[in-house]
């Protein structure tokens, strides 16, 4: 065997490695969704909040808004599912293999950790970071778990991360903030992996 066919055959072997050790089946198609539902979940919340006023009061109440915000994550994540199973599916690509339980690890650490924060955060009052931590620490899940699906996933949460801190640098915008992170970046990101992976 020729030492070119003996690099081109490692070349293989490690390709092959490394994709059965990635999750490719990430849909792009989901995060445009999930940009969309984060759209539509913030203008839900900001209409909640400047047309509840009662006698010069604000009548909303913060499980009104978290009910609006579980409702976004609980459709972004079975989108995420359904079209990334569809997407294994039509490619003969394992949907739940050892990629999907790495990212799913990676990601749970910090996602679960800052959820619990952000409970935190609202038990004692401090609800003008909220949007900015929920930013913060999205953003760090998703650089921890992209070593184990695309590097574009990376650059996204880098940005989230940015803008959670921005946001808590001018508190009072914390509902914009999300609505661009959430929303406007998820959109972005997944029409450029849409394009680039699914087409």
């Amino acid at each position: 065997m020729k030492e070119k066919d003996i690099h081109a055959e490692i070349s293989s072997i490690r390709d092959l490695m490394e994709r059965s050790a990635k999750f490719i089946s990430l849909s792009g198609l989901s995060g445009v969704l999930a940009g969309i539902y984060a759209l539509i979940g913030a203008g839900i919340g900001y209409n909640m909040l400047h047309n509840s006023s009662y006698e010069g009061k604000n009548v909303v109440s913060i499980t009104q808004l978290l009910i609006v915000a579980l409702a976004v994550l609980i459709l972004s994540i079975g989108t995420a599912i359904w079209l990334s199973f569809k997407k294994a599916k039509k490619n003969g690509q394992q949907f739940w293999g050892t990629g999907s339980k790495r990212l799913l690890v990676n990601m749970a650490i910090p996602l679960v950790s800052g959820g619990l924060f952000t409970f935190i955060l609202i038990y004692h009052g401090h609800y003008s970071i909220v949007a900015a931590t929920t930013l913060i620490f999205y953003g760090m899940a998703l650089v921890s778990g992209s070593h184990y699906t695309y590097s574009a996933v990376k650059s996204l949460g880098i940005i989230q991360i940015l803008l959670g801190l921005l946001a808590a640098f001018v508190p009072g915008y914390g509902l914009i903030f999300w609505a661009i992170g959430f929303g406007l970046l998820h959109i972005i990101y997944g029409t450029i992996m849409y394009f680039k992976y699914d087409s």
